[in-house]
């Protein structure tokens, strides 16, 4: 089962593919979280060019993003399937990705720009174990992790003028996505709570053969 959760930020997609990756026994595959943990190498080449992306706001290029999701799902626990995180990002990259494999179903959670807006500039993220708090989750004490203990952050592309910059460019991309994508996509309510959400993705879920 090969699942993709597309969105605009904010909308919930690493959520939604969280929780449902208890449901289905997947890996629940972050495109944003590869960029991530390479960015923090500051040694690597690669890691540098993709710190200067995000720290600006703007998407990582097709080649260097294919290149990092092929090498992430030719990992042996990706055998039985995925749930996809925000990716493919672009229409050439849902090309590159027909290449690698077959997508099952696509998930489109949508919400307006005033929610995403509201959403991310409001969201902290814990420095060690990588929890997202904001809105909708709040940490028990302000500023601190509930697991980890540690200080939280915000990211640099989780403030309103990288947000911005974000959005309109995700809006730019995502038409002729949805467009390749058109015969397996399923668009979702992102305003829904949480659980509400969860429960309507896994209804249509289990409807894939």
């Amino acid at each position: 089962m090969k699942i993709i959760l597309l969105g605009p930020q904010g909308s919930g997609k690493g959520t939604q593919a969280k929780l449902l990756k208890k449901e289905i026994k997947l890996p629940h595959i972050s495109v944003g979280a590869l960029f991530r943990k390479i960015s923090k190498k500051k040694t690597s080449i690669l890691g540098k060019k993709l710190r200067n992306y995000m720290n600006k706001g703007l998407l990582v290029p097709n080649k260097i993003t294919t290149k990092i999701l092929k090498q992430r799902l030719e990992k042996k626990d990706c055998k039985k399937g995925f749930i996809l995180d925000g990716c493919p990002r672009s229409l050439i990259q849902a090309k590159e990705l027909d290449k690698i494999t077959n997508i099952d179903k696509v998930f489109y959670i949508h919400i307006t720009d005033t929610l995403a807006v509201k959403r991310l500039s409001n969201r902290w993220q814990c420095q060690k174990c990588g929890a997202i708090y904001g809105i909708d989750v709040k940490p028990k004490k302000k500023g601190v992790c509930d697991k980890c203990k540690v200080e939280l952050y915000q990211r640099q592309d989780d403030k309103p003028k990288a947000i911005k910059e974000r959005l309109r460019e995700f809006h730019q991309m995502i038409k002729p996505i949805l467009k390749h994508y058109k015969k397996i996509t399923i668009k979702m309510d992102g305003s829904l709570p949480v659980n509400k959400l969860l429960s309507q993705i896994k209804k249509e879920v289990k409807k894939i053969k």
